[in-house]
């Protein structure tokens, strides 16, 4: 199972990548693979911020529907455009072409308490 070291996870299976003040956040190949076949992404196109811990959008999948928690507060910038018509992009390759959304974070001491890929790990028990 990949689970990169240079990512920032969630409890509730989120994966963010942090470049300079930049978040790129997902859902991890481990939360991937335990819903099965995603037929579609929800998020709100007019969203404008997100708030640690709320909920931003929904994955649904052929047998149920996932929540998606923001893992740190940030404005956001861009929205995945392909999953509307490739939802299975996240399937296929959930830390690049599916990734979710993309934010300004706004608080970076908010990521202090997300998980390391180590704690990750221990977490799903991989």
């Amino acid at each position: 199972m990949n689970i990169p070291e240079n990512l920032k996870y969630t409890v509730d299976h989120e994966w963010i990548s942090i470049e300079g003040n930049v978040g790129t956040i997902g859902i991890t190949e481990y939360a991937q693979g335990e819903l099965g076949d995603i037929v579609f992404v929800d998020i709100n196109p007019k969203l404008e911020s997100l708030t640690k811990g709320a909920i931003f959008g929904t994955i649904e999948a052929v047998k149920t529907v996932s929540e998606l928690f923001a893992p740190c507060n940030g404005k956001v910038l861009e929205i995945n455009s392909a999953l509307a018509d490739s939802p299975d992009l996240i399937n296929r390759s959930a830390y690049e072409d599916g990734w979710i959304i993309k934010i300004q974070i706004e608080d970076s001491e908010n990521l202090s308490s997300l998980l390391s890929a180590e704690e990750y790990r221990t977490q799903i028990g991989k």
